[in-house]
């Protein structure tokens, strides 16, 4: 298990800091970042939490996946690396 989570279905009006809120209930955050579209500056909708160890991680996906945060369930799953770009 990683330490860093994948996020989905946030709702739009959700912050970084209540992202961080959120998962710090299952352990200590390292970062929680909301991605944003570089054109429009909302949210798409996604997101990452990275914990500094996995059983942390691990706590808070089996926790958080599928409950319901500012009206909408959110996805919680474990990150995938980063394609090479080419």
């Amino acid at each position: 298990m990683a330490n860093k989570l994948f996020v989905g279905n946030l709702p739009f009006a959700m912050t970084d800091a209540n992202l961080g809120e959120i998962f710090s209930a299952y352990g200590n955050v390292v970062a929680a970042n909301i991605v944003i579209d570089k054109f429009s500056k909302r949210s798409k909708g996604f997101g990452f939490v990275e914990y500094e160890n996995a059983e942390d991680a691990a706590k808070a996906m089996e926790a958080l996946n599928n409950s319901e945060q500012m009206g909408r369930n959110i996805a919680v799953k474990e990150a995938l690396p980063k394609p090479d770009r080419v």
